[in-house]
């Protein structure tokens, strides 16, 4: 049997893939959930998807989950595809007000690298833009200061940012 890998995925606030809609078997107490078998092994097609803590900031959702991920398992640049998975536990401390305050790092940030550019930048009227889209304007923001490799960096600023928040 091949070793297992450790990795994480974020799902809705449901247990389900944001993506695929599949309902996750969640952890209990301290035991995982059941393995799901996903073959075979195909980016953005079949498999279980997960990523490196240096990749979440592509895949933010409502609720994270450290994974373990057996069989074929093929990386990719934003993401691991393996053949079976299980999630082990959920990352209790990724709740609203994490997500609020990554959120509004992003956002700050993003203000930060348009600076005069965009001066009157406002968060909408509820306050900074959800996660998902407040990490991806800082990274473009980025992108287009300083081309690929600032997108890179600020993907990598928040990458840093979740693993310190999150104790990953």
């Amino acid at each position: 049997m091949a070793a297992l890998v450790k990795a994480h995925k974020f799902l809705a606030g449901d247990g389900s893939g944001v993506f695929t809609r599949f309902r996750w078997p969640l952890p209990s107490g301290d035991a995982p959930g059941a393995w799901v078998e996903a073959k075979p092994v195909s980016s953005c097609r079949s498999g279980v998807h997960a990523c490196r803590v240096e990749q979440l900031p592509y895949w933010l959702a409502a609720a994270l989950y450290e994974v373990e991920l057996e069989g074929e398992i093929v990386e990719e640049p934003l993401k691991l595809v393996a053949g079976r998975g299980r999630l082990v536990r959920r990352i209790e401390v990724w709740d609203d007000a994490v997500r609020a305050e990554f959120a509004a790092s992003c956002g700050e940030r993003a203000r930060e690298l348009a600076g005069a550019a965009l001066p009157d930048w406002p968060p909408p009227a509820g306050g900074e833009p959800p996660p998902p889209l407040a990490a991806f304007m800082a990274a473009r923001i980025a992108e287009r200061l300083g081309g690929a490799e600032a997108y890179r960096a600020e993907r990598e600023r928040q990458s840093a940012w979740l693993a310190e928040r999150l104790e990953l």
